[in-house]
């Protein structure tokens, strides 16, 4: 039998820590009436709230030069689903998953969703890969894939995007997720009108391949693998993409894909305003696509990105339904404890975000009050909200406090007797 943190212990470390949060929520919830804002309220906005987990995330994963397995790391798509499963059931607001494929191929699909379902656990967008070479495929994508200027070498990451769908169906997804490498590392290595090209031909034969209810994401990246120039490099990049493909297509956001200093806020405002927001991939950076732990590094960004977020809910844009979900790269951290940490922040910024008295800031906006704008904004950003996220969290079943719960619950330790090392993994991205 495999161990698992059973509901009785989640509730004795409850125990421990209740007296003091219902002191804790009480003493917000004074300091919240004060602004005429409903603690309860927006304990329910948290408690509905939800972000996705990238099955890959609870791998250990590497940099360009190295990569360090982490004990008791999962050997394979079921026992990514088990550790994603503890994730959802000590921080409660993480209910579904992203698979990747051909990462997380199996023979039974319907029988994964089962799986998964007994973890309370549905999934995400489906993922595919054209940025690796498996040992399978015929053509290499060293030179590009969807953009390849080898005609069969696209046609192959066509058809590998395409059985993604097929695949996502029998999982329960809506939506694929598309990102590639290709690009170039020297001037004058590709004709960078063509390559445009090759790749608005092979989306619209994936786009044709749709259901009716699905979407394509369209994920950018300024760099990385290709330093000269990538294809899908930007924003506006993708923006031309999605729009020319039709209302299936939407951009992606990766808070880690910009140039230093961008305005990330600004181009989510623009999205939202043309239609075309598809979601984010959250994550953290100092330097560049650094896939950090999402509001470590820089949580007020995070908390504007949000203020936009919730700007567009509450005033009911039209056609804002974002996805949301988690994209990063553990290096040197569990990934398990990572990813629990990101999912409050993220929370955390949603929440904080809702506490901004739009009607009050829409009027210092029209009158010009700057500071007064500004520091409305910074009021909501330095409330502290942990309350409002634990009380959210006990409420459903979750932990008060779900990195000591984890700890105490010595699941790693117990993982580490049960999966024992490999030379190579399926997990994380190296």
């Amino acid at each position: 039998m495999t161990f698992a943190i059973t509901t009785d212990f989640i509730a004795t470390q409850n125990a421990k820590a209740l007296d003091a949060h219902k002191e804790d929520y009480s003493a917000l919830a004074r300091q919240l009436e004060r602004r005429a804002i409903d603690i309860e309220a927006m304990t329910t906005r948290a408690m509905a709230y939800a972000v996705a987990v990238p099955t890959w995330g609870v791998g250990t994963g590497g940099t360009r030069f190295a990569r360090f397995p982490g004990p008791g790391e999962p050997r394979g798509i079921h026992e990514k689903l088990e550790d994603c499963g503890v994730i959802h059931q000590l921080a409660r607001t993480t209910p579904t998953v992203s698979p990747h494929f051909p990462w997380d191929k199996v023979s039974d699909y319907r029988a994964l969703r089962q799986e998964a379902a007994s973890y309370e656990l549905g999934f995400d967008c489906v993922n595919s890969n054209t940025f690796q070479d498996q040992t399978e495929q015929a053509k290499s994508y060293k030179y590009g894939s969807l953009t390849h200027a080898d005609k069969s070498t696209r046609q192959q990451a066509v058809e590998h995007n395409i059985e993604c769908i097929e695949i996502g169906q029998q999982l329960g997804s809506n939506a694929l997720t598309v990102w590639i490498a290709d690009g170039s590392n020297f001037p004058g290595q590709s004709n960078l009108g063509k390559v445009f090209d090759h790749y608005m031909q092979s989306l619209q034969s994936i786009y044709d391949k749709l259901p009716k209810n699905w979407s394509v994401f369209l994920e950018h990246k300024m760099y990385e693998p290709a330093f000269y120039s990538t294809v899908i490099a930007d924003w506006g990049s993708s923006l031309m993409a999605a729009t020319e493909l039709g209302d299936k297509a939407k951009c992606l956001v990766d808070l880690g894909h910009h140039a230093p200093n961008t305005n990330i806020e600004q181009i989510v405002s623009r999205l939202i305003r043309a239609q075309k927001l598809a979601g984010f991939h959250f994550n953290d950076s100092k330097y560049g696509d650094d896939d950090l732990d999402a509001g470590s590094v820089d949580p007020f960004r995070l908390f504007l990105v949000f203020n936009e977020l919730v700007d567009a809910e509450l005033s009911n844009a039209k056609g804002f339904n974002p996805a949301y979900m988690i994209d990063q790269s553990h290096n040197v951290t569990d990934p398990i404890e990572s990813l629990i940490s990101s999912a409050m922040e993220i929370q955390r910024s949603y929440i904080k975000a809702s506490l901004i008295n739009r009607l009050e800031l829409s009027g210092m906006q029209d009158q010009s009050d700057v500071m007064a704008a500004h520091r409305l904004v910074k009021q909501a950003y330095n409330t502290d909200v942990t309350p409002i996220l634990c009380e959210a969290r006990l409420r459903k079943g979750g932990a008060l406090h779900p990195f000591a719960t984890y700890r105490a619950s010595g699941y790693r330790n117990e993982k580490a007797k049960e999966r024992p090392a490999v030379a190579g993994s399926s997990s994380g991205i190296v």
